[in-house]
């Protein structure tokens, strides 16, 4: 057996170049951390050996710190992402692969000069992303022809690059159709020529040998396309990771041709060839033959259309999930059967290694590939999901899919679920529209078979109600505190549900302000906490209170005011035995009216007015009665000026001599006047 290694199989410049800045740092000698932004290569013996280094990949730029060091891998990053590094004060050691550098600087400029970007590439890969980063990721970007034909002719230019690790024969097709579909269309070969070299050699070698083994990271892009090339020309072609996924070998394969991904270190590819020369060493000691593809073949699961299969999934792109079913074929599920989720995230739903159940649809989809479904295999173990749950009056988590007439249409696993609309809450909703893409718990009500399942919000709400209402009532005591919700707002106070249980929050007990309206304090849908002051449970009533002690300002009065104190008060309302004054806003005072003047008043309004601002003494303070006894007087008191006072001050002194005259002439007037 004779093993041929491709020259250019394994590291790659760039990648080799990020390796060795990572392994060759000193991390002792720094104060922070050093992290990679990513995986710095798809390979996991190498990220394993920097995480026992102390290099973390980083999962949030808010973990950085000034004295923090980041390494920019092969890949490259956005020019965003550059200038968010520079305002975290962090050291940046770059190794971004030259070749990415220089579609970076072309993107740049290009998008300058007034050309949209096209970027032909896996639009998921890390690559990409970094190059849409220098065009405020405005670029299209295409990874396949067919993507092409949907879209109309635009009199635009347009500036394309590609992915560096893309397939060089891919990127022409497509450069020659985009050529149809804008009116001017500049072409940059921006293929890493290593990556050419690579795949040129892969071509050639798998064409001439009775094997090919690819070695490489299964989430790796450039692996996937060695792999897919080889596979092409030799039937026999095998991804593996590591020497331990090797399959039996057999002495009648003549040779077998060995290439790596750019990821794969060499200690790996040696690794494997050594494990290679052992097992031709052990068939060339035996005397008995042994077929290769028959072990092979012992070691691989059999499989059969429409049977439920279990597999890891290798990864994923644009269109379809990979999976390895230790078959002679990967397997492929449509990426759209993941897509009916709302919330699903492929980077945390799609991890690499991560066991899928799917069903065989067929065997060989044209294409080499075992074609699944997902969907099929969670219709099927919905509907045993749904029967259980039917029988255990178990709640089910649906998204509602259709708005129809008399309800709405849910969907459970691939399962069709009725709900009426009278069983969509438990209060009467007019418009369903709302519900729309919502997700939503029900209890099944009616399971006629998958044509007619019927299912119930309202059931599950009541029942939930009922549940917490009785836990409420079994659990109530005044003074314990309740999370709940504002429900309604009447003149009287606020109802709050406190979760199967309503209980009221009256007018008083809403502010220590005198207030006319609950609105002024709480709006319909406040989160509040509150307390109990009072219930019954036979009337099934709450009495709740909101306003908190340390608001009341009589709270610790006596810490701010103590007898003897002389403070400034604004006169709020007079009655006839003295004065309310205002010290601050909820605390009054009364000075009574022997306290004002020094002379004796006959009303406070004598001397005083509403709003009037004076200063006074405290005489007496009982935080417990709410009650503050002031005076004036004892400051400065307020004396009134009486009329007859008045008029003294006004009359002049008159001589004896006149005070007869005066007297004739008053008299001669009032006879004047018949008075």
């Amino acid at each position: 057996m004779k093993i041929i290694r491709a020259k250019n199989a394994g590291f790659c410049f760039g990648v080799d170049k990020a390796v060795n800045t990572a392994f060759n740092f000193n991390i002792d000698a720094i104060k922070g951390n050093l992290y990679t932004i990513g995986e710095l290569i798809h390979n996991r013996q190498v990220i394993e050996a920097l995480d026992k280094k102390g290099i973390k990949v980083l999962s949030s730029f808010d973990e950085l710190k000034e004295d923090d060091y980041v390494i920019i891998r092969a890949h490259g990053i956005g020019k965003k992402v550059y200038e968010e590094l520079s305002q975290k004060g962090v050291k940046i050691l770059d190794a971004t692969c030259p070749y990415v550098k220089r579609i970076h600087r072309i993107v740049e400029k290009k998008h300058d000069e007034g050309y949209n970007i096209v970027i032909v590439g896996d639009p998921r890969h890390p690559e990409v992303l970094g190059i849409n980063g220098w065009c405020d990721e405005s670029a299209l970007i295409i990874s396949d022809e067919s993507e092409i034909k949907k879209l109309e002719y635009r009199d635009k230019k347009i500036a394309v690059v590609a992915q560096t690790t893309f397939k060089g024969k891919k990127y022409d097709d497509i450069c020659e159709l985009l050529k149809k579909k804008f009116a001017i269309v500049i072409k940059f070969d921006t293929i890493c020529s290593a990556t050419v070299q690579r795949q040129t050699e892969a071509d050639e070698l798998s064409r001439k040998v009775d094997a090919m083994i690819v070695i490489g990271g299964r989430n790796s892009s450039n692996t996937q396309k060695l792999y897919q090339i080889c596979k092409e020309n030799c039937s026999n072609t095998y991804l593996i990771e590591n020497k331990d996924e090797l399959p039996p070998l057999d002495k009648n394969i003549k040779t077998i041709g060995i290439t790596a991904g750019a990821s794969t270190p060499e200690t790996v590819i040696k690794e494997v060839i050594s494990y290679m020369q052992d097992i031709k060493n052990v068939h060339e000691n035996e005397t008995n033959e042994i077929d290769f593809n028959k072990a092979l073949e012992e070691t691989l699961t059999e499989l059969r259309t429409n049977e439920i299969v279990k597999g890891k999934i290798i990864g994923y792109n644009v269109n379809d999930v990979f999976v390895d079913l230790s078959y002679k074929a990967d397997g492929i599920i449509p990426m759209e059967e993941f897509l009916d989720d709302p919330e699903f995230d492929p980077e945390k739903e799609l991890i690499p290694g991560k066991e899928i159940e799917a069903l065989v649809v067929k065997i060989n989809d044209g294409d080499g590939n075992v074609l699944l479904s997902k969907r099929r295999v969670d219709s099927i173990r919905g509907y045993e999901i749904a029967e259980e749950a039917f029988k255990t009056n178990t709640p089910l988590e649906v998204v509602i899919k259709e708005i129809v007439k008399g309800g709405a249409v849910a969907d459970f696993k691939g399962l069709r679920i009725f709900i009426p609309a009278s069983q969509i809450s438990d209060r009467f909703v007019k418009d369903l529209t709302p519900y729309k893409g919502k997700k939503v718990r029900i209890l099944l009500m009616e399971l006629a078979g998958r044509r007619r399942i019927v299912g119930s919000c309202r059931a599950l709400i009541e029942k939930e109600k009922a549940a917490k209402e009785e836990e409420f009532w079994n659990n109530v005591e005044i003074g314990k505190e309740y999370t709940g919700t504002v429900k309604n707002l009447t003149k009287f106070g606020a109802f709050i549900d406190l979760g199967g249980v309503d209980g009221l929050i009256h007018l008083t007990e809403l502010s220590w302000k005198k207030i006319s309206n609950p609105s002024e304090v709480l709006k319909v849908g406040d989160i509040v906490t509150v307390r109990v002051i009072d219930f019954d449970k036979e009337a099934k009533r709450v009495s709740l209170g909101y306003r908190k002690a340390e608001d009341n300002p009589w709270y610790k009065i006596e810490e701010r005011y103590q007898a003897g104190d002389v403070v400034t008060g604004t006169v709020l309302r007079m009655v006839p035995f003295g004065a309310f004054v205002e010290l601050e806003e909820g605390v009054e005072g009364l000075v009574h009216i022997s306290q004002i003047s020094n002379v004796r008043l006959n009303k406070p309004e004598e001397v005083l007015t509403e709003g009037q601002k004076e200063e006074m003494k405290i005489l007496e303070i009982n935080p417990e009665l709410k009650k503050i006894t002031l005076s004036i007087k004892e400051v400065n008191p307020i004396d009134p000026v009486r009329e007859e006072e008045v008029k003294d001050e006004n009359q002049e002194d008159v001589p004896a001599e006149h005070s007869e005259e005066m007297t004739t002439t008053i008299g001669d007037l009032i006879n004047e006047k018949n008075i």
